[in-house]
Formats: C-alpha cells, sequence, structure tokens
C-alpha cells in the first residue's frame, strides 16, 4: 500500500489491481483493512480505528482511493462526491477497433460522450444505449486523446456522471474497449488480471481546510504504462 496523502482528517492511497476498496464475499482483506492497520501501528491507537469508505474503485482497476479518518469528514466527503465537487481524471490503455456506435475522435481535444446505461446486477455488468430505454441511467463524461503506443492508444477521462462500470462501458461502446477488460469486449486479458484504467488524478477543495488539493497517482508497474505515459505531452 503507497500513501500518496494524508492528514488527521482524509487519507489517500494508491490501490494496486486485484484489491478490493471494501469487504465482499470473497473473504479476501479489503484495502479498508490494510489502511485501518496502518494508521493503528503509525499513531498507536488503541481500539478500533475509524475509517470511512466515500467511493470505490473495480477490483481491476488501480490508482487513487480516499477514505475519511473522522466523523467530522465523512458525512462531507459523501456530500462532496454526491454533488460532483471531487474530481477525478482517468487514463485509460486502449485498442481503437473502429467498430462503436459512437464517434472516435483521436484529435487530443475534450469530447463529450453521453449514452443511457442500464445496470444488470446478476451479470455485474452495464449495458450502454444510444437512447433512454426503460431502467436506463444518463451517463456522460468528457474524453480526449493524449498518449499513444506502437499499438495502443492513452485517453484521459473525466466522468461527469457516476456509473456501474460507465468508462469501462462507455468506451468499449464507441470502439475502444479498455486494454485487459474482457467483460467489456477486450481481445486478451492482461497478465495479472488487471485491466488498463487509473484513477490517475483527483482535486477538491478539503472538506474542513478549505485549502485546494491536486493528487497524482503512481503508474502501475508495467512497461506499457510507462511507454505510453512517456508520449504523453
Amino acid at each position: 500500500m503507497k500513501v500518496v496523502y494524508e492528514d488527521n482528517h482524509i487519507i489517500i492511497v494508491y490501490k494496486e489491481s486485484g484489491e478490493i476498496v471494501q469487504g465482499d464475499k470473497t473473504g479476501d482483506t479489503p484495502l479498508s483493512e490494510t489502511v485501518k492497520e496502518y494508521i493503528k501501528e503509525k499513531y498507536n491507537k488503541p481500539g478500533n480505528v475509524f475509517l470511512g469508505v466515500v467511493h470505490r474503485l473495480d477490483r481491476p482497476v488501480s490508482g487513487l482511493v480516499m477514505f475519511a479518518r473522522t466523523s467530522k469528514a465523512l458525512p462531507r466527503l459523501n456530500k462532496m462526491f454526491a454533488n460532483g465537487e471531487v474530481h477525478k481524471t482517468y487514463w485509460a490503455i486502449v485498442q481503437p477497433e473502429g467498430k462503436g456506435k459512437a464517434t472516435y475522435v483521436p484529435d487530443g481535444e475534450w469530447h463529450t460522450l453521453e449514452n443511457w446505461i442500464v445496470r444488470n446486477e446478476r451479470q455485474n455488468k452495464s449495458y450502454v444505449y444510444d437512447r433512454e430505454v426503460p431502467n436506463s441511467k444518463n451517463a456522460v463524461l468528457k474524453y480526449r486523446v493524449i498518449g499513444f503506443s506502437e499499438r495502443y492508444t492513452l485517453i484521459e477521462v473525466r466522468l461527469l456522471t457516476g456509473r456501474h462500470h460507465q468508462i469501462r462501458c462507455q468506451l468499449a461502446h464507441m470502439g475502444c474497449p479498455i486494454k485487459g477488460d474482457l467483460k467489456y469486449g477486450a481481445r486478451r486479458s492482461n497478465p495479472d488480471g488487471s485491466i488498463s484504467l487509473l484513477s490517475h488524478f483527483v482535486e477538491f477543495v478539503h472538506p474542513v481546510s478549505k485549502e485546494k488539493i491536486r493528487l497524482e497517482s503512481p503508474l502501475p508497474n508495467d512497461r506499457l504504462w510507462h511507454e505510453i505515459a512517456a508520449s504523453v505531452k
């Protein structure tokens, strides 16, 4: 676990792909428990350590995850996430296939992608539509192309809504499945089971100190990530 930011009210850490943020039916140790143990040991805290989960990342995704360290910060952070006041920027490595129903524009400018998404909880998968259908929710993101390697493209994404698997299914819908994401049409899996999606930047106004904070995630320990990141101007 890598701590990227820490103060009395908030802790932000880098999540490796494969880690879960909260406990689930697998019984695997969640990142939240690892962070609690870190706080307990670092500050010699007796008894239970308070830690509030304010958002999650999918298990195969890596990048920045924020936790509340105090009961004062938790409701404020929850409200900030609900109101879109925490701005997260993602990087995704994709392989454009030209088969999408939306327009993929590799000109480096910001473009808006808007669809309707239906979540299938049994399959743990979301389906994308170009118009509103029963049980669908509006899904909006902005994207731009920022880098290239020999076979792949690096896309930067800003979410304007927070739907289930939104980036994964919307990019796939426009013919740009994320590398390694077999669930949404990638050609093959990544060797470590990850998908090439990174929660790379987070920007917000601190809920207590009111300080403006902008943080950047480390890159995954993977040659392609470092190669394609080096192409970003």
